[in-house]
């Protein structure tokens, strides 16, 4: 049997893979736990400095699997734990210091539009499709969908993915500030041109990540944790953990030489 996640740390990127591609990476109860753990892992490494989320197969995640859920889950109190189990590893990704990027393939629903919503950074591919559809089965959104998604595109799209059957195309995600980009893929619509795309996807994400780790790292990181972190306090709390994190950062050998290397520029520039 395959491991349910991958989880791989090489060069400062820690890879969380959801790996049940025969169900679309829908979460069962051996991939909740498995994710709780790879996100708990991979926020406490210090050797990570940016975290990157995929999926195996033909699409990111289509959230919960129903067919565990009908077979192995007599009561909404199992559904409840499931989603609790899952919760753990989102607020791990959205309450750590570290950038997360999806490379959220194919078609990613319900529960997976939560897990998507976890990256800071989101690439589709161009033939990508991302919805909801709770309803469908007479289920309510979870896994922090509710949570962050009125606050990622605003209440009123909120409300019409929710309450529709609707799947958005790549373009609408990228409109609606769902997701970051779209990546093409080729375009004759083969099972080789969808693994191309998936791929491409893939690739991209890896170059977002990447350019955190080519950067200031720690202060990407931090720049997350501030917006994220911000329902939590007040406007004028807000203001003075800006400044407290400033200075902290000021203090770091990163942003001396960094600063230190701007105003070099910029004196030399002004000498010419």
């Amino acid at each position: 049997m395959s491991d349910p996640i991958l989880f791989t740390v090489d060069d400062g990127i820690a890879r969380i893979t959801l790996n049940r591609p025969a169900s679309l990476n829908a979460f069962d109860a051996e991939l909740a736990v498995a994710w709780r753990d790879a996100t708990a892992e991979a926020v406490g490494r210090d050797d990570v400095r940016a975290i990157l989320l995929g999926g195996a197969g033909r699409s990111f995640c289509a959230g919960g699997d129903v067919i565990a859920m009908a077979n192995t889950m007599g009561r909404g109190a199992d559904i409840t734990s499931l989603a609790q189990v899952i919760n753990e590893g989102i607020l791990s990704l959205t309450r750590s210091a570290i950038p997360v990027v999806a490379a959220a393939h194919g078609t990613t629903a319900g529960g997976g539009l939560g897990i998507l919503m976890c990256s800071d950074y989101a690439v589709v591919g161009a033939s990508s499709k991302i919805g909801s559809l709770y309803a469908n089965i007479g289920l309510t959104p979870d896994l922090s969908v509710t949570a962050q998604l009125a606050r990622a595109i605003g209440e009123r799209r909120a409300l019409q993915l929710v309450l529709q059957d609707r799947l958005l195309t790549a373009a609408e995600a990228v409109e609606w500030g769902l997701v970051a980009e779209a990546v093409a893929g080729p375009s004759t619509g083969s099972v080789a041109d969808a693994e191309a795309e998936a791929d491409a996807v893939r690739e991209r994400a890896e170059q977002v990540a990447r350019f955190w780790l080519a950067g200031a790292a720690g202060a990407y990181g931090q720049a997350k944790r501030l917006i994220r972190s911000r329902p939590s306090r007040s406007f004028a709390e807000q203001l003075a953990e800006e400044a407290r994190t400033i200075g902290d950062a000021f203090d770091t050998p990163d942003a001396k030489a960094r600063v230190a290397g701007f105003a070099a520029a910029s004196r030399k520039k002004s000498a010419r």
